[in-house]
This record gives C-alpha cells, structure tokens and sequence, in this order.
C-alpha cells in the first residue's frame, strides 16, 4: 500500500510534514509512504533524523503552491507542484491515497478535475470524525466544501457518510441524523424539510430523525448530515473548547480529542480516489494521523464501495 502526502504543504512545512511522516513510517510499517516535494529540501530533513527506511521514498516535485495562491490558477500555471504531481500518481493508480496541509482550495479543486467525483455524485463532501462522550466516533458531513446544498444533496451525503462509517469506522448499520433546529419532524427550513424527507424514504439508511447541536457528543447518531456552512460551524466550535480548555490548563481526556492534532485531517468522501485535506497548521503529529486516516481509507477501499453503491 501506497500513501502519499504534499510534504511542502502547511505552514511548518516541510520540517513538520517530514517528522510525521516518519513517525507514520515507524507506526505503519507495512504502507510505504511517498513524500512529494522539492528532494534536496526533503532528504536533508530526513538525514537528520538518521532514517534509511524501506518504507519512505521521495519524489521529487519541482514546485510548490503557496498557501495563499489562487487555487485554479497555482494548479494551472505549477503542473510540477507537489499537489498537482500527488493528484497525478492518484489518477493514475500509482498510490492509494493522497493526502496534505497545504492550499486547501487548490486541494479540493485538483480533486474534482483530476481524480475527479464519482458519476452520479452531485456535490462531494468533506468529513469530519466526532469523538463521543462514551469513548465511540461519530462523523459529520459536509463541514466547508459545500456551503449551499439542495435536500437532494443533502440525502447523498447521508449516503456517503454510512459507507465510511461501514466500511472505515467499521459501525454495522449506522445511525444516520439529520442536523436541524429541533427534533420533531417539519422543523426547520425548505431545504432541511425536504431533505428530511429524502433520507426517511431510503429503507437502506438507518434514519433515526434530527438532532441538534447540543446532541453531537452525546451518542445521538453515528453519521450528522448537514451542509457546508453548518457543519464548518460546528467544527470550528468544537476545535475552540479545546482552545479554551488549554488556556484554562484544563487537562481533559475528552476535549483533549477535540485538538485538531488527534484527528488529523478531513477525508473528502466521492470521489474516484482517496484524498485526505489536513489543517494548514498541521503539527506532525496532525500529519501522523492524517496518514492514518488515509491509510484506513485505502485499507477498507472505501471509495470503490461508494462507486458500486453510486452504479448499483
């Protein structure tokens, strides 16, 4: 298995990209790690860390797209960036999964024009993983990819969050909720109403009705669907209580979970490859976990079971 990450993406990179990739090559020893970047740079930083292992390999990309470039035209104008050049071995099936913290945009957009949505997939989403107060993981969707989104949109993403939790959380029939402003059913706005109804009618979904805001730790469900700007919303809150227990030296085995370090980073579910967008900010320990990410991601072949669901 192949995994490959931006090593010139985010803002500590490529010092911080590299030391996690080593820390993921000691933890994932049968997954050979590809570190795409400018070789000198790289292999300077891993000879200081005296690695000669079997399972990390550099290649080389001339360029790189700065964090705060024009996304369409950076990949456009730097075909030789680490990013374009990572998009390049997905495409054409030389790794299983690419993942990195650099230039967000220029990360979704090199995925919908190079590996490209699976047909039949209106608008991919970003997911992100919710610890539970009771030691499970939920996850949530969309959370910033799509900040506008139709019901019918919305009923997809119910969709393709039971597959990742099938298949990469490994939950039997999950819990699919619908994130609203109360839990009766015909709460809530046009678009939500009628998403509602979208997931109630589909009998392979677990659809167990709305939850709240106040709901997402505590078990309600295994996979909340929202849109984009909801979802962003509610992640960003959640990263802040980690914030503020820090700066309160509060020392707390759950809100520690929120820190964006033990996640890691944010697959982007439909697509016809396995992509994994971590924080600009990313630690390497962020970068470790976002490995791990990509690594289950491949492992389960997640993105093949949502095409055969999707052609089905």
């Amino acid at each position: 298995m192949k995994i490959a990450i931006d090593a010139m993406g985010g803002d500590f990179a490529p010092q911080a990209t590299v030391e996690g990739a080593v820390l993921a090559a000691k933890k994932f020893s049968d997954a050979q790690i590809l570190l795409i970047g400018k070789q000198d740079e790289v292999q300077a930083l891993l000879n200081g860390y005296g690695i000669a292992s079997n399972n990390l390999q550099i290649i080389h990309a001339d360029e790189v797209i700065e964090m705060g470039e024009h996304p369409t035209k950076a990949l456009q104008q730097k075909q030789k960036s680490s990013i374009a050049v990572g998009f390049y071995l997905l495409q054409n099936q030389k790794v299983d999964a690419f993942c990195g913290a650099g230039n967000t945009g220029a990360m979704m957009v090199g995925a919908l024009f190079s590996v490209k949505a699976i047909e039949g997939v209106f608008r991919p989403p970003i997911i992100s993983h919710v610890p539970q107060l009771n030691g499970k993981t939920a996850v949530i969707l969309d959370v910033g990819a799509n900040t506008d989104c139709k019901p019918e949109v919305l009923a997809q993403f119910a969709i393709l969050g039971k597959i990742y939790a099938e298949n990469v959380l490994q939950i039997a029939s999950p819990r699919v909720a619908l994130m609203n402003v109360g839990e009766e059913e015909g709460k809530g706005n046009l678009q939500v109403k009628e998403a509602y109804n979208l997931i109630k009618e589909n009998k392979q979904l677990n659809f167990t009705g709305n939850v709240e805001g106040r709901d997402i730790f505590f078990d309600k469900a295994d996979v909340i669907v929202c849109d984009g700007f909801v979802g962003n919303v509610i992640l960003k809150m959640a990263e802040s209580f980690y914030d503020i227990a820090q700066k309160q030296q509060i020392n707390d085995s759950f809100l520690n979970q929120l820190n964006y370090e033990a996640i890691g980073g944010s697959p982007i579910l439909g697509l016809n490859g396995n992509v994994v967008i971590g924080h600009g900010i990313s630690s390497a320990l962020a970068i470790q976990n976002m490995i791990g990410i990509a690594k289950k991601m491949a492992e389960s072949r997640v993105h093949l079971k949502i095409k055969n669901a999707f052609h089905a």
